[in-house]
Formats: C-alpha cells, structure tokens, sequence
C-alpha cells in the first residue's frame, strides 16, 4: 500500500499511526537537513507529543540547500511527508509511521522559497541536521572560516545565498525589518557546543555583510545546545522490503536502534514543544552528557571503524564479534577514554560505555564501517584526539589511541589489506590519501597535519607510538599490530 494520508486508516493493525488529525496541524518548526537521523530523533519526539494531543502548532516544514535535496523533497511530497520509522530491535522489529512533518520547501538556486518560509512569524524555530562537518569551521584554528568559497559568495550575495546559515541570516533579516522578531537557531548535529557553534556561523557570517544585523542576532536569538543519540543506518533495498514486510510502499523509510536520547539547553527565545513529556531532557550540563557521548560512542565508532575497513569487514555487527577487534575496542575505552570522561546523573563513564557496546552488537542493526567512518577529517580531531592530548597532559595511557589514529592514516591510504580500493570516503580525501601515501614511509608525516592534531606531533609518548603501530601495520598488518598492543 503506496504511504499517503489517504491510506494511513488501512495500514496493517501492528504498524502505529498517528492519532491526531494532521489536517489540523499547523508549522512552528523549519528542519534544515531531511536526513534519516532528523526523521527517527527529533521528528519522533514531536509526532509522540502531537500523539499526546500536543503541540499542534508546531509542525515541521522540511527544507534543504543542495540540488540533491530536491530529489528527497519529491519523494517524501509523494506521501504526503511521512515516514515509516522501523525500529530493529534483538527481539523483532516493529513499524510505525510519523507525520509530524507537513510540507517540504521548494528546492531552488538563491533558496528564495526557504528564506521566505523562514520568515514567517509562525516559524519560532529553525533546526538543522548539516552533519558535522558543515558548520564552515576552519579545522586549524576552531574558527569561523570566512575564506570557503560558500562563505565568500553568501556575503557578498547576502538575498541569494547558497548555504542554510546565508538563509538563515537572510531571514532575520526579514523578520528584524518586519518587526516579527528572532527565532531559536537549534543544532541537532553531532558536536560538543553545537549550539554554539551554529551562534558563530550564522553570526559571523551576517557580520560580513551587515554588522548591525549580527549585533541585533547576538542579543535577540537563542542558539541551544543540545546532545543528540539514536544509531539510524542508511536506507537502501534492505530498508525498503522492511517496509514492504509491513505492507506500506515508502519510498524513503527509516530504520534505527531501539534506543534514542536528546538532552537539551532550556534556551527557546520564542517558546518550544514540550519535548521532555516524551523522553527528552532538559538540563544545564549539555556538555556533561555530549562529552559522554562524544568521547565513549562517537570515539569509540573511531576505534574500529578504520580497523574493520582496512580488514574489509562491513558491518558493525560483524565487526563487534571479531575477537581481537571487539577485545582491541574493549581496552582503548575502559583503559584509555572512559577513565577521563566526568560523570554526568544516570550512568557513570563505565556504565555508559557497556550499554554502548551492547548497542553496537546488536545485529539487526544494519551500520556499516563506511559510514562511521565517512569525514574522518571531522570526527578524529572532534572526538578522539581531544582524549588523546588529555592523557598525554596528565601522563595516562595513550598507546592505544595512538593505533587508532594509526589505522585512520592506513585506511586513509585508500585500499584494504586484501587488495580491495577504499573508495573515497572524506570530503578531503585527495590530502588525506596524499599524506597517508607518503607516511607509509614516514608515518610522522600524518602527524604533521597540525589542523587536527596540533602539538601532538611534538608529544614522543603519542608519536614514538604512532610511528610504530604505523610502520608495524604496514609491516605485519592491523590485526597483528591490535595483538600487539592486548598484549601489552
């Protein structure tokens, strides 16, 4: 049965619908960012509270910057915007459709129909999922990178920008001119600070090009933080027959773990939905539970990410029953990285690294290497060598962090330990597979990229160690260099 409102009252008895009348719904929210995270997380949460009876008046309308949004936009037009969420859990999977979201903005060059959208008084929040990489920051300095081209051309075409953050600040525009006031700008990418990082992107960028704009942003718009966590795989054939299994033709389903957490800063200059009657949490130590997270998940993806890919093992499942992997993952987070997280109320740092290695295993779960690897040039530098630069201060552990980012540069080197090329797999591959060529003989050249590792390259305890799991990779290969370091 093709998914439309009309055939919501005919689906399947075991697939959940939404109770309320989505006729009546109205927008409050634009989401930037269509992805299938933002439609099993922050979607899931307001459609179970529009289930409560609540917030109504806060629908979501979809927009995207990029011409190959155009085609999500079509396909979720096509079905009347909703989505069938399929939750994988050990025990069986189970369906339900979502239809928070009601209506998707136009595609288009300059992004005239989003900035319009955004505008609009009933819009009292703007969202994104922009992955992590897409904020404009300069990897070196941690800054707002004012010389991207894409920054380059929004502020000196500040009515047609090409980027969300463009759209963004053309839209307060709009809404200071018009008298209708501010919105939230909320991140809901995988970032310590995201809300802080969003605040100087669209702030610097407007600086730009009309600084008293910015100044009129910085006191009238609030930019929360938040800390975000659901694993959701990408959707291909698979996902689609698992839709099918249910009865429902979805065209753009999504699948995800039978866990999800939000925990977000109270700071809503125009309201918010009441999001913590459905699970979230409210809380003023965001950074507490980011640092968790962004230190024991997001990290630990890294510890053998890069391993499984060099060993051509593909999914994360599979990964997590190799012994020397899984014992290798094992002992870089209980030795290394959870012994300096900070605990936050609910779990401490061990605890909460248990229930992640239980969620890794979980083999209905269809994640692959190759995604929780993709922008490496992001993520390692974001959550593994922060960890790496502690332990090096304070004198603890840090042989096996060292392998890790070893095993990056090697898979980095663009082809597996069976012959197999890694297709490319960063936004900077070119200079990744470039420098990892040339440390195959000098693995300290890795090292020398200052914009993520700084003065580590300095720090002999990380780079004696680097240098020999490197050049013992190459010599023997991962698995013989991950014994290595078990049995040390």
């Amino acid at each position: 049965m093709r998914l439309s409102n009309a055939t919501l009252a005919g689906l399947a008895d075991n697939v959940r619908r939404p109770t309320y009348d989505r006729a009546k719904l109205s927008p409050g929210i634009v989401h930037i960012g269509l992805g299938n995270f933002h439609r099993a997380h922050q979607s899931w949460y307001l459609h179970r509270l529009m289930d409560e009876g609540l917030a109504h008046d806060w629908a979501i309308v979809g927009a995207g910057v990029r011409p190959y949004d155009a085609a999500q936009r079509e396909k979720l037009k096509a079905q009347d915007y909703l989505t069938t969420l399929i939750e994988l859990d050990p025990s069986g999977t189970s369906a339900e459709v979502v239809g928070s979201m009601i209506d998707y903005v136009e595609v288009v060059e300059g992004n005239g129909p989003l900035i319009a959208c955004m505008a609009e008084p009933a819009i009292r929040i703007v969202a994104l999922t922009v992955t992590e990489g897409g904020y404009y920051i300069d990897p070196a300095t941690k800054s707002f990178d004012a010389r991207h081209p894409d920054i380059v051309h929004d502020a000196a075409h500040p009515e047609s920008p090409r980027t969300a953050f463009g759209a963004m600040v053309a839209a307060l525009r709009l809404r200071r001119d018009r008298g209708v006031g501010p919105f939230t700008g909320q991140s809901c990418d995988n970032l310590q600070g995201n809300g802080a990082i969003l605040r100087q992107t669209v702030v610097s960028l407007a600086r730009l090009s009309d600084p008293a704009l910015a100044d009129w942003i910085e006191v009238h718009c609030t930019f929360p933080n938040s800390m975000v966590d659901c694993i959701v795989p990408a959707t291909g054939p698979k996902e689609l027959a698992l839709a099918r299994g249910f009865g429902i033709d979805d065209a753009a389903p999504v699948t995800h773990e039978n866990f999800r957490q939000w925990v977000i800063e109270d700071a809503f200059c125009q309201g918010r939905p009441p999001w913590d009657k459905v699970g979230a949490q409210f809380s003023d130590d965001v950074h507490g539970y980011e640092m968790q997270k962004i230190r024991i998940l997001n990290a630990g993806h890294q510890c053998f990410a890069n391993v499984a890919e060099i060993m051509d093992i593909g999914v994360v499942s599979d990964i997590m029953r190799h012994p020397t992997i899984r014992a290798f993952f094992r002992k870089v987070e209980t030795e290394e990285i959870v012994p300096l997280v900070v605990p936050v109320p609910g779990k401490t740092p061990l605890e909460y690294f248990e229930l992640i290695e239980a969620r890794f295993s979980n083999p209905a779960i269809v994640d692959t290497a190759r995604r929780i690897a993709f922008d490496g040039s992001s993520r390692h530098p974001g959550m593994v060598i922060p960890t790496a630069r502690e332990a090096v201060a304070s004198g603890a552990p840090v042989a096996g962090l060292a392998l890790v980012e070893a095993a990056w540069c090697r898979q980095c080197y663009g082809t597996r330990e069976n012959g197999k090329v890694i297709e490319p797999n960063d936004p900077h591959w070119d200079e990744l597979k470039a420098v990892a060529t040339k440390a195959k003989d000098d693995p300290r050249a890795w090292l020398e990229m200052r914009q993520s590792y700084g003065d580590l390259a300095d720090k002999p305890v990380f780079a004696d160690a680097f240098d020999r799991w490197l050049r013992m990779i190459w010599a023997e290969g991962v698995e013989a260099a991950m014994k290595a370091y078990l049995a040390a």
